[in-house]
């Protein structure tokens, strides 16, 4: 089974078990994007790859939900 299917069932069990909020279920998913980004070898792609783990909950959200009303 691959990595990021197993992180999935994982947080769906999470979630399952304990009733995370979606804010707690977004920094999850940042702690792991986070952990994935420290395996990079390359010191640009790191960089890059963590830059896309510092939005906030809330810039997370308010983007969500602009898209969500464009494609509607």
């Amino acid at each position: 089974m691959s990595s990021r299917i197993l992180a999935i069932v994982a947080a769906i069990a999470v979630v399952t078990a304990t009733g995370c909020t979606a804010q707690q279920l977004y920094s999850t998913g940042q702690s792991w994007q986070r952990n994935e980004c420290s395996k990079i070898m390359d010191q640009q792609e790191r960089a890059r790859c963590l830059s896309s783990t510092s939005a906030s909950y809330e810039a997370y959200k308010k983007q969500s939900d602009i898209e969500g009303k464009q494609g509607r």
